[in-house]
């Protein structure tokens, strides 16, 4: 199965660290946040992994090719512009497409007890497009799905806007954490470009285009442990485990 780890970003909230480091060489508990991803990826079945770079990704090459944690990890090289995270999954199309099967999507700063192989399985099972990962934990930010569990919408509660603009959710609407997992098919490269989205752009923003003729579903799983540590507060919390 393949897996593509979105590791590019500039880690801003984590500084200190990044002024000096990539966000994905953060240690938790002495192991880099990267290694963590990669080791939990392989475990589950994910042998084929690609890591998209940017932000002083000559250290993350280092890191690849000196550790054998690193063998046979590709890299998507992103040092020459950062995409975010829809433009890096487009730019590493020649690695995720190699065959028909569908990728996994996994941001570096995520730590969970998601079953991975399970979701991908899912997936395939229900002939998604795409599939994402939801929960309902706490978050100020909430994708929307309706009783199909597909895809609707986003709801920011901080300042309660909704997207797309004039969305509204319907009445039984169920609204989710995103996990920053999720599963995409090969054919969504050619619905990024039918939009007209490139270079530049987050992902979430092509999945909510009003335009999209993709199949766009939510898996929720209300037993799964998160810690998104890409934040000072989560990370300490990480390093706190036993």
């Amino acid at each position: 199965m393949k897996a593509f780890i979105l590791a590019a970003g500039l880690g801003t909230r984590l500084k200190p660290w990044t002024l000096s480091h990539p966000k994905a060489l953060v240690p938790v508990r002495g192991v880099p946040m990267l290694e963590r991803v990669i080791a939990t990826l392989r475990r589950q079945g994910f042998n084929d992994i690609t890591v998209n770079i940017h932000h002083f990704g000559d250290q993350i090459i280092d890191f690849l090719t000196q550790n054998e944690i690193g063998e046979g990890v590709k890299i998507s090289d992103e040092r020459g512009c950062l995409l975010d995270t829809g433009g890096g999954i487009l730019h590493a199309e020649p690695l995720l497409s190699s065959d028909s099967e569908p990728f996994l999507i996994h941001n570096v700063d995520i730590l969970s007890d998601a079953d991975l192989h399970g979701l991908m399985e899912t997936h395939k099972a229900t002939g998604a497009d795409a599939t994402l990962l939801v929960s309902n934990r706490k978050s100020s930010r909430r994708l929307v799905f309706d009783d199909d569990m597909r895809l609707r919408g986003w709801h920011s509660l901080k300042d309660n806007i909704f997207r797309p603009e004039g969305f509204l959710p319907d009445e039984g609407n169920k609204e989710l954490s995103f996990s920053g997992i999720h599963v995409m098919a090969t054919n969504v490269f050619d619905e990024m470009r039918r939009l007209g989205f490139s270079d530049v752009f987050p992902v979430m923003d092509f999945y909510l285009n009003p335009a999209n003729r993709l199949n766009l579903y939510g898996y929720k799983n209300d037993s799964l442990h998160l810690l998104d540590i890409g934040k000072p507060e989560t990370l300490a919390e990480a390093n706190s485990l036993p």
